[in-house]
């Protein structure tokens, strides 16, 4: 029969009776301690004076710890009982020490911890806790705040109160009984009311709330919970028939690495984490936990190496699955292509060297969009599979995503196979189990997903809960089948049963959190400046070493590496956490340029060797014209590839070479070469660009546009930016200040001042002679909130797509809203270059630092600064330093040299004084303008053979020619991870290369 209300609110009664009765505390605990913001040791800790802490003590100011201790003694009424304690610091989260031994963690997803499954009278347990207080209002954003409130104001001098702490008795058959009953109620609601089944669940659980009494006394209540369960037994062991689904589970804890909490905090979380894991294996042994991050093991392994050695013994024994491939869950919208091999690189190896396992699974539950170059980058360095659920939680609408496991087709043409699963912190009840199953984007063709289970961020994973109720739903009659294995599991089984014919093609566009890409813009300038001086200490070094024996290895900026992986977290380089976060990333961006920047200097100076001249370095794979400042004035020099040349004490002026102008004019002012007329108004926009050659104009309308919008976030501060905001201009009108600052010669340059809203601007313009390209130099002193600051540059170019360069490649995306498909992508990610293009000339906007930006028809809005006010209430005020360029063309994108112009804007020669260079010297050049070597690095296995890691840019099959004057014996293609050589024609150091579009290649040079 189907439940009345009568019975179903009776059922739920007892159901809350039964969790309520499993606690019964027996004793209170009184609890002594200190609070410190010192970083401790247990051992520190004791030495310190305790005092007493009864409950409604106030303690915890700004990020301090409290130390507190207690000890406890089993009494007679707990013997042969299952003992727990409940300690209430009035923390955030706590790590436990019992008897010297770091035991587990209170939290809001733990709140007790057993001392004793059969306790014994008199048996004495000292225990220690340390306990986060806090550091204020945590918010990720609450609408619109009124004038003059903070949105995450200072915490008052303490946070916390001591609360109640008890010890108690765990009553295990009541608990038990609740499992029970929760599990065939919560199955019983999900089937077909009128089905045998769920009629039989029915009558058990009415039989069972007549059977068991809460109200006796105890001995007697627990002979009507025994009776009860026996009633409900048969109805648990219910099989399922054989078409049932198959749910591959495992015990997961989501923690960001940093986000509403700083780094340190991190080591806590990971401690209190494991802890918890390490006593479930114990009473669980089919239990399986996955640790995906290398970095979190790496941070257990320096603060805690007693717990982080118990990890690693439950890594060798199968219990923990050690698997993800990257160092840590990175974004892979902004973060570079280079760094996005090392993630893997380096955290395979982690895997491998470390923990004595191949993880070969790239596991990015929580990540903001996943890059179009990702499956060649995952094929390459040899993962099986790739597995999300961050592409479901379209909270503000959108295309509805079609497939939960298919192939992944990148711009390339690479696939692999992809699982979009919903919800990387399940529960392992009845309903999210059916829910699961029930609520999958695609209703044919599979017959698995991935349940992964337990409280993240601190929450300390699975509990006892998610075990016991896993135990009952294994193959529960009626619920999909549940089985304990890895994602590497769960991929393999896909291979065995055969793989989807889904295939979708190209970026994997999170239709939120947009403004990622670009919040907090220091330190996305920091992320980009530090791939490149890692890319430029790497190249010379290696040069260095292989001419002049200079001490190098692959591990000389391991350091620097391991500090750009980490900022490259989806929490921090997105700029989604609070404000120390960014306080610590750029310190860190500061060290990684200096050790780079040290390193280059040095490898250039071996180079270069010791005599009174300059020389300049560049790094590209192409010649170039550098400018640099002599006593005489600017100089021009060429520079050969992947080469140096002297810098002239002074101007070489060479016969028929032009000049730059700058002249002012009643309406403005004109910058002019041989190739463009820019005319610039008093406002400091661009009027008009006249292509000479060509004779047309480049432009549409005003460009270099600044555009002020109001943006309130309807959801996520930091992470958002909704469609409406460019419906919210911000009048400004203010005057502006222009002046020349060079007249004519190689090049001419104008400066621009203003103030712009509550900010100021300034901006030095400049076009070269010979060149095609216009830079906007830009500093903004930024006094914003809740403000977004765009550039447009409207262009005189026909076409519905834009093309944007991300890693290895570039996307085509519309500028049109036809569509739900293209009205979603109102913000979009690009790396150096976004350019719209007729068959025969485009036009482009380079940048420096900059990955959002919006297209509306045929004018492309780079963003460029967003002041949120969550989690970090001052996100980017102060000083901006950034760069961007229009540059265009005649001819098709392949002619383009948009390529070498974006890097071209992003990699400064660099400089050595006192050298001895008297000519030029290429050490690397290819002979097709659409390839680039992307990284000259030492090789990992640590001999002596230098690694170079090139790619096709333009999407069209290349054959091309590398040369090297090293003494090169041998060359090989590798995989992405330096591994299975694969034999290449070379000689005199020429080597021939064929690519298809968009390829990356890794070459092995043995000298």
């Amino acid at each position: 029969m189907a439940l009345t209300i009568e019975w179903k609110h009776r059922i739920e009664l007892w159901e809350k009776a039964l969790w309520n009765a499993c606690y019964k505390p027996i004793q209170p605990v009184i609890l002594e301690g200190f609070a410190t913001t010192e970083h401790l040791t247990p051992q520190q800790a004791a030495q310190r004076v305790f005092q007493p802490m009864p409950p409604g003590t106030a303690w915890g100011a700004k990020w301090e710890y409290g130390w507190f201790r207690t000890g406890v003694t089993i009494p007679p009424e707990a013997e042969g009982n299952r003992v727990v304690i409940r300690l209430n610091s009035g923390g955030i989260e706590s790590v436990v020490w019992i008897n010297g031994q770091a035991a587990g963690s209170f939290g809001w997803g733990h709140k007790e911890i057993t001392l004793s499954r059969q306790a014994a009278a008199g048996q004495r347990y000292e225990i220690l806790l340390e306990s986060y207080a806090g550091h204020g209002h945590i918010t990720v954003g609450d609408g619109p705040y009124p004038h003059g409130v903070e949105s995450v104001p200072e915490p008052g001098p303490t946070q916390c109160m001591v609360g109640e702490s008890t010890l108690g008795i765990w009553r295990e058959e009541v608990y038990q009984a609740a499992v029970d009953f929760t599990t065939l109620f919560e199955l019983g609601q999900l089937l077909d009311p009128l089905s045998l089944r769920a009629c039989q669940i029915d009558e058990a659980l009415m039989d069972a709330t007549l059977i068991i009494d809460p109200e006796l006394p105890e001995a007697e209540m627990l002979e009507t919970i025994r009776a009860g369960r026996e009633r409900m037994r048969p109805l648990l062991e219910k099989r399922n028939g054989p078409t049932m689904p198959t749910l591959f589970a495992f015990g997961h804890a989501h923690i960001d690495v940093a986000w509403l909490w700083p780094l340190r905090h991190t080591e806590r979380k990971i401690a209190a984490t494991v802890l918890n894991q390490l006593s479930l294996f114990e009473e669980y042994p089919e239990f399986r936990f996955l640790q995906s991050q290398p970095h979190l093991y790496w941070m257990l392994q320096q603060r805690y190496p007693e717990i982080y050695a118990r990890f690693k013994q439950a890594v060798r024994e199968g219990k923990v699955i050690a698997d993800g491939g990257m160092w840590v869950e990175a974004d892979t919208n902004l973060s570079g292509g280079e760094s996005l091999i090392r993630q893997i690189l380096y955290g395979r190896a982690f895997f491998r060297d470390e923990l004595g396992v191949d993880s070969r699974v790239l596991w990015l539950p929580d990540v903001f969009g996943y890059s179009g170059a990702l499956p060649q980058i995952l094929k390459g360095c040899g993962m099986i599979g790739f597995a999300t659920q961050k592409i479901t939680w379209a909270y503000n609408g959108g295309e509805p995503f079609p497939y939960n496991i298919f192939w992944w087709e990148g711009i390339d043409g690479s696939a692999i196979p992809a699982h979009i699963f919903t919800d990387y912190n399940s529960e392992m009840r009845p309903r999210n189990l059916m829910e699961r199953w029930n609520t999958r984007l695609q209703k044919n063709g599979i017959h698995s997903m991935i349940q992964s289970f337990g409280w993240g961020d601190g929450g300390g994973g699975p509990t006892r809960d998610h075990l016991e109720f896993y135990r009952r739903v294994q193959d529960l009659e009626g619920l999909p089948r549940v089985r304990m294995a890895s994602p590497a599991e769960f991929f393999e089984d896909l291979f065995a049963h055969g793989l989807p014919k889904e295939r979708y093609v190209g970026e994997l566009y999170f239709q939120a959190h947009r403004g990622t890409y670009t919040s907090q813009a220091r330190a996305k300038r920091g992320n980009r400046r530090s791939e490149f001086a890692l890319r430029e200490a790497e190249l010379w070094a290696s040069a260095a070493r292989a001419l002049h024996g200079f001490d190098f290895t692959p591990r000389s900026l391991w350091e620097q590496w391991r500090g750009l992986l980490l900022n490259q977290f989806h929490d921090i380089l997105p700029g989604s956490s609070i404000a120390r976060v960014y306080e610590e990333a750029e310190a860190t961006y500061a060290e990684i340029l200096a050790a780079a920047g040290q390193t280059a200097q040095r490898a250039a100076q071996v180079l270069a060797g010791s005599g009174k001249g300059r020389a300049a370095f560049n790094s590209l794979s192409w010649p170039r014209r550098a400018l640099f400042a002599t006593s005489q004035g600017e100089v021009e020099v060429e520079l050969p590839p992947c080469g140096w040349a002297p810098i002239p004490q002074q101007p070489v002026e060479a016969e028929g070479q032009g000049v730059a102008r700058a002249i002012q004019t009643d309406e403005g002012f004109v910058l002019e070469n041989e190739l463009l007329t820019a005319r610039i108004n008093r406002r400091g926009e661009l009027v008009s660009v006249w292509d000479k050659e060509a004779e047309r104009e480049v432009l549409a309308g005003p460009a270099n546009r600044l555009c002020l919008y109001k943006d309130v976030p309807t959801k996520w501060d930091a992470w958002d930016l909704d469609s409406m905001t460019e419906l919210l201009p911000v009048t400004t009108d203010e005057p502006v200040e222009m002046e020349i600052l060079i007249e004519a010669g190689p090049a001419a340059r104008l400066r621009l001042r203003r103030r712009l809203h509550h900010s100021t601007v300034e901006q030095v313009i400049t076009l070269r002679r010979a060149s095609r390209r216009i830079d906007f130099s830009t500093c903004v002193d930024w006094q914003e909130r809740h403000k977004l600051l765009k550039v447009a540059f409207p262009l005189n170019i026909h076409t519905h797509e834009a093309v944007s360069e991300i890693q290895f490649g570039h996307l085509r995306r519309p500028t049109h809203q036809s569509r739900q498909y293209d009205a979603d992508r109102f913000e979009v990610c690009n790396h150096k270059w976004t350019a719209l293009v007729e068959e025969g000339r485009g036009a482009a906007v380079l940048n420096d630092s900059k990955y959002g930006l919006s297209l509306r028809g045929n004018t492309i809005n780079l963003t460029l600064l967003k002041s949120a006010m969550a989690p970090d209430m001052n996100a980017d005020r102060g000083l901006q330093y950034f760069t961007y360029a229009l540059y265009c063309w005649n001819g098709s994108l392949l002619e383009s040299g948009i390529l070498r112009e974006a890097y071209d804007l992003n990699v400064p020669p660099l400089v050595v004084e006192g050298s001895a260079v008297d000519e030029a010297f290429s050490l690397f050049q290819v002979d097709a303008e659409n390839v680039v070597i992307e990284t000259v690095k030492p090789a990992e296995d640590g001999s002596k053979d230098i690694i170079l890691r090139l790619y096709e840019g333009m999407r069209t099959a290349t054959r091309c020619t590398l040369k090297t004057p090293l003494p090169v014996q041998a060359a090989y293609q590798t995989n992405l991870l330096e591994e299975q050589p694969q034999p290449l024609d070379c000689k005199d150091g020429t080597i021939p290369l064929d690519f298809r579009p968009f390829e990356i290649k890794t070459i092995r040079l043995q000298l």
